[in-house]
């Protein structure tokens, strides 16, 4: 252990000489209160400290102790339903013991030591177990089940006692021959990944339920997204409805750098919010991250990378986990203040110019993977992180250096959201990598005819776009009647598809069946109404039909009634359109 002595205080970076048996990324402590910081530089006996609490008051000369560990995250039992600050100090255990003012140097262990949990056994005494395997579960929510795991660094062995019963989370659950003692917690690293045997092909699409990301721009389970987009756009009720809907077990979300209101949001609806998965709360299979933008700068940056060896922990367990990052932008801004403190040369608009690495191993710690042990059990960690940059101009550094390495990017677009069209993904500026080879699991799960249905959408509306520039300089009447159809038919994708809304009991989530009626709806609008036109149907009659009404309000059709809805407002366009025919043909 290394003590030193302060020798400079500038903000949250704090210089300390005498350190010459630290390493680098210790967790010290700082002055008689133990603020805790990080080492993020050494040169010979001095050490430059990140410290993740307000550092006002501090002077030269005050001790600093090195604990010759690194920043680490307690894994057990007791994570799911609990809100923790960015260097995983559960808040509530803290409001309980100083009230709402958050006290310097205060330590709270991460995981409660008072409460018991029942173990109950999956291997026997005599069993071989190696790194990874699953000895035993504890039931944490009503929803998850909690797998004890040996830990990824243990050397393995026999089973020489295991006992089921209650147990606090630092007590011994089973010993191997070799003596090591297995609890129900263990501690992990936050800036090392969590290993794992092998990556697999992202070919599963993270159902999401809403239109705009299953049908036009999906992402793969195991997958990794970007969501930039300028202020008030949407960024962070997108992130919302992703954490509430994603067909993710386990929801890690990071609240880094945000409002305080944005985070307040979150902690009132996920506890109200009925999981459509389970019927029980969203939060009994949730953690949440909450470092506010009041909170100390350098917390932002041990934010992230709590949350995402968290999101590892259980995707190792086995689970398909989603994890939300909002805003990377904010822990971009906190490497821009630490690195400038540090005196470094700066990259483009003052960002360290590591800051595309830092992301890019963020990003990397995504993916679906077959987990260590035995039983070659698969889970999936997708990240999706939003990007706030400044003005909505994703030319920016934050933003260029995540499109480099995300395979998808959800554009929000600020005109799109001032004409309350939500969500405000531009479906002319976003794409997704993925979307070839998840149109194969869509066509194979849920219609042959799916990725037909929507390449026949994204080209109606980039042939809408290049029409709209006619329409503003010479209006709508020197279109061809066939254009005319095009630009109605587009405006039926965009108002009755890609608009959702996210405070309907219904329409704020769709399913891959319901999307794909939606999808042949609109499409078959057009195709049959193109058909009439070239035998001599009228334009206006076409435009004025009334089952348009009807392929609007479908999608506030309740999943149980879609079947029969489908058939009966097929059959009505139909027939309409034979009457729109019929009817030129009268005169």
């Amino acid at each position: 252990m290394s003590k030193g002595t302060i020798t400079k205080v500038s903000g949250p970076l704090v210089i300390a000489d005498g350190m010459r048996d630290a390493n680098m990324y210790d967790v010290v402590r700082v002055s008689d209160e133990r603020l805790i910081g990080e080492i993020i530089e050494m040169h010979e006996d001095r050490a430059s400290i990140q410290v993740y609490e307000e550092t006002s008051g501090l002077g030269t000369g005050t001790a600093v102790e090195s604990t010759g560990e690194p920043l680490s995250v307690e894994l057990g039992p007791g994570l799911i339903t609990t809100i923790y600050d960015g260097i995983q100090r559960p808040l509530e255990k803290i409001m309980a013991q100083t009230g709402n003012n958050l006290k310097r140097g205060i330590e709270v262990p991460s995981l409660d030591r008072e409460k018991k949990w029942h173990f109950v056994p999956k291997v026997a005494e005599g069993d071989k177990v190696v790194p990874g395997d699953i000895i035993g579960v504890v039931q944490e929510t009503e929803v998850v089940e909690h797998r004890i795991m040996i830990p990824p660094r243990s050397k393995g062995g026999v089973v020489k006692s295991i006992k089921e019963g209650d147990f606090v989370v630092t007590d011994i659950v089973a010993t191997l021959d070799n003596g090591e003692e297995i609890g129900l917690m263990q501690k992990w690293p936050v800036r090392v990944g969590r290993p794992y045997a092998k990556k697999i092909d992202p070919d599963m699409p993270l159902v999401t339920g809403q239109r705009v990301v299953d049908a036009l721009f999906p992402l793969a389970k195991g997958g990794c997204a970007a969501i930039p987009g300028p202020f008030g756009s949407g960024k962070t009720v997108t992130q919302h409805q992703l954490a509430k809907w994603a067909d993710a077990e386990i929801v890690v979300y990071i609240g880094c750098g945000e409002r305080g209101n944005e985070m307040t949001d979150v902690l009132n609806e996920f506890p109200e919010l009925i999981d459509p998965h389970t019927g029980k709360s969203l939060m009994e299979r949730t953690v949440l991250i909450a470092n506010t933008s009041d909170m100390p700068v350098a917390a932002r940056e041990a934010s992230v990378y709590t949350g995402i060896t968290i999101a590892e922990y259980f995707r190792d367990m086995g689970y398909s986990v989603a994890l939300m990052a909002d805003s990377t932008s904010r822990w971009a801004e906190a490497l821009r203040e630490m690195s400038g403190r540090l005196e470094e040369m700066p990259g483009e608009e003052g960002y360290p110019a590591y800051l595309g690495s830092r992301i890019a191993q963020f990003y990397e710690r995504a993916g679906r993977v077959v987990s260590l042990g035995s039983d070659e059990r698969e889970g999936a960690l997708s990240a999706i992180g939003a990007v706030s940059p400044p003005g909505g101009d994703i030319s920016e550094p934050v933003s260029q250096a995540t499109l480099r390495i995300v395979k998808v990017y959800w554009g929000l677009d600020a005109a799109l959201a001032y004409k309350r069209h939500f969500p405000a993904i531009n479906w002319l500026t976003s794409y997704s990598l993925y979307a070839d080879k998840l149109g194969k699991w869509f066509n194979g799960n849920v219609a042959d005819d799916w990725t037909d249905l929507r390449t026949k959408m994204m080209t109606l509306l980039s042939e809408e776009a290049e029409l709209d520039e006619i329409v503003k300089m010479v209006g709508m009447d020197a279109l061809s009647d066939p254009d005319r159809l095009k630009m109605e038919a587009a405006r039926s994708i965009r108002e009755d598809f890609l608009h959702q809304v996210a405070f309907d009991p219904v329409d704020t989530y769709s399913s891959p069946k319901k999307m794909h009626y939606m999808m042949t709806l609109v499409v078959s609008f057009y195709e049959n109404s193109a058909e009439a036109l070239a035998k001599g149907a009228s334009i206006k009659d076409i435009i004025d039909l009334p089952v348009r009404e009807a392929i609007g309000r479908f999608k506030y059709i309740k999943e149980d009634d879609i079947d029969a809805e489908f058939e009966k407002i097929m059959a009505r366009l139909n027939s309409e359109l034979a009457d729109a025919l019929n009817k030129e043909e009268d005169y």
